[in-house]
């Protein structure tokens, strides 16, 4: 399936900016950055759960925002992309 995940960490303070540093780098780890605070993750149920899970775990949910949109592959989707960010097909092989 694919996930988008978006978030908004207060970094007023330096707890908040080391939180940020942290839900970036768990959520590079599993997917692409398609904005600052935006991801595109092709991820399995299992996957997500344990994603949702350290995130979840990172934030402050007082100060901090934190979304996942789950989208099916069963329904279809399609992403219009626009600007100069080619994003990585994850269906296409993999060439390292």
């Amino acid at each position: 399936m694919l996930v988008i995940v978006c978030y908004d960490v207060n970094t007023e303070t330096r707890a908040g900016r080391r939180r940020l540093r942290r839900v970036a780098k768990l959520c590079e780890g599993i997917g692409q950055r398609v904005q600052k605070s935006v991801f595109e993750c092709q991820i399995d149920r299992m996957q997500f759960e344990a994603l949702e899970r350290d995130l979840v775990a990172e934030i402050d949910p007082k100060e901090d925002n934190l979304r996942f949109y789950r989208i099916a592959e069963l329904r279809g989707y399609e992403v219009k992309e626009y600007g100069c960010f080619r994003a990585t097909d994850f269906d296409a092989p993999l060439v390292l």
